[in-house]
């Protein structure tokens, strides 16, 4: 029974034993962290690997056995360099005119508002005329009387007339007679002593006025019958005309009372309002000429005074965006822009758009001849890296490389200078993206299917 009892703390000590895990040791910890440290190096050398492989020329890639690389070729040309420049203006109108009244009035009517496109006699403003006609009317009556005056002249004297002063010449005649006959009889009477000598004075002054009466009438007989002078009739037609240019000028002042326009413009301000008062030489509207228009355009500092006109230029603008102009170079204004202390330049333009208007921003491009040997390429041709821009050719199976000088860029095509290029020389045009000198290359044909969809 003692034996028994002894050992049965002793299984229960094993049955502990088991039930619990197994914690490892110190000394197996080390071996995991060097198996997680060569798993991290061969990877980190691995994907060093990876990177670098990426970065080897073209040249070693085709050493190693890869395929040449397909390039298109054309061959290089001569050509003329133009320099594209860019200028900034504005639009304005080439001739602004301001119409004015010529004639004093109350404004009765204004027929146009600002924005209104008005040709030659389109009636702008009408002013009240009731002086103007009280004028004309006063005119022609001083006319009427002055032609009646030289139209009495130019007939003569009529016979009525003759015979009323051949009349009066016979009774003063018959007067004359009668008055020396009474000189006689008193001076014999007065010699005689029967009357005083005071009657005989009177007698004889009686008999001085008949004489003169009688004068008198014979003149104005002679007058009546030689008629008019040259001289007369002369001043009475001068008087005629003078009266007919104050009828004229009566009428033009009612004429222009219906103010008109002169030429084709469009509206630009209207100066007056219907009941205004207005004096001669009063502004009524301001017109712009819409059939010209200027375009002032700011050259840049390095071309001031080496513009000339008769340059083509090619115009264009936000507001018209469907809307493209060719004009030249009209004139060189000789100062600088106050504002932006630029020289500017004058382009006319003739028949513009009717949307075209005065004030409005516009783009200029100039293009400019450069005077320097070049060749002209495709802009495909050239590679830039960095600041280097390169071209390449194919010689003998293998890319060469050229370091170019570019002239002037012209869109789609390029101006570029070397002095190792020679004229008909194959350069690429596609495939040059990633080429490196030395490279394998292989030539082959343009596809026509993509050329004649672009």
């Amino acid at each position: 029974m003692e034996s028994l009892e002894s050992q049965t703390p002793v299984v229960d000590n094993q049955q502990e034993t088991l039930a619990k895990p197994v914690k490892p040791t110190r000394a197996q910890r080390p071996w995991v962290w060097v198996l997680l440290s060569l798993l991290l190096l061969s990877g980190g050398i691995g994907l060093w690997r990876l990177l670098t492989s990426g970065n080897e020329p073209p040249s070693r890639a085709s050493a190693q056995g890869l395929p040449p690389r397909p390039v298109e070729t054309i061959a290089i040309a001569q050509g003329e360099a133009v320099r594209r420049i860019t200028l900034l203006g504005q639009i304005e109108a080439s001739e602004t005119a301001t119409v004015r009244t010529q004639t004093n009035g109350l404004v009765q009517r204004v027929l146009v508002q600002s924005g209104d496109r008005v040709t030659p006699g389109t009636t702008i403003a009408i002013l009240d005329d009731a002086d103007q006609q009280l004028a004309v009317a006063e005119a022609q009556a001083r006319l009427a009387q002055e032609r009646s005056g030289l139209a009495r002249l130019e007939v003569g004297t009529r016979r009525e007339i003759v015979a009323q002063r051949q009349a009066e010449l016979s009774s003063a005649q018959a007067r004359e007679r009668e008055a020396q006959d009474n000189l006689r009889r008193n001076s014999e009477l007065v010699t005689e002593g029967a009357l005083s000598r005071r009657t005989l004075v009177e007698a004889r002054a009686a008999a001085d006025a008949a004489n003169g009466e009688s004068l008198q009438a014979t003149a104005a007989l002679a007058e009546v019958t030689a008629g008019p002078t040259r001289e007369e009739i002369d001043a009475q037609r001068a008087s005629v005309a003078a009266a007919l240019a104050t009828v004229n000028q009566a009428r033009l002042s009612l004429q222009r009372t219906r103010i008109t326009a002169r030429s084709i413009g469009v509206v630009k301000t209207r100066e007056v309002s219907t009941g205004d008062l207005v004096e001669s030489n009063a502004p009524i509207v301001t017109l712009v000429n819409g059939r010209q228009l200027d375009v002032f355009l700011e050259l840049p500092e390095e071309l001031s005074g080496s513009i000339a006109p008769g340059l083509p230029v090619t115009l264009a603008t936000r507001s018209l965006p469907n809307w493209r102009g060719r004009a030249t170079l009209t004139g060189v204004v000789p100062s600088a822009n106050a504002a932006s202390r630029r020289q500017m330049v004058r382009v006319r333009l003739e028949n513009p758009p009717q949307e075209l208007l005065p004030g409005m921003a516009i783009q200029g491009e100039l293009q400019l001849r450069i005077n320097s040997p070049s060749f002209v390429v495709p802009r495909d041709a050239l590679t830039r890296r960095g600041e280097q821009w390169l071209i390449y050719s194919v010689v003998e199976g293998k890319a060469k490389q050229f370091e170019v000088e570019l002239i002037a860029d012209m869109g789609e095509k390029m101006a570029i200078s070397n002095k190792q290029l020679t004229v008909g020389q194959p350069v690429v045009v596609r495939g040059s993206d990633g080429l490196s000198d030395g490279a394998t290359v292989q030539v082959t044909e343009p596809d026509t299917n993509t050329q004649t969809s672009n």
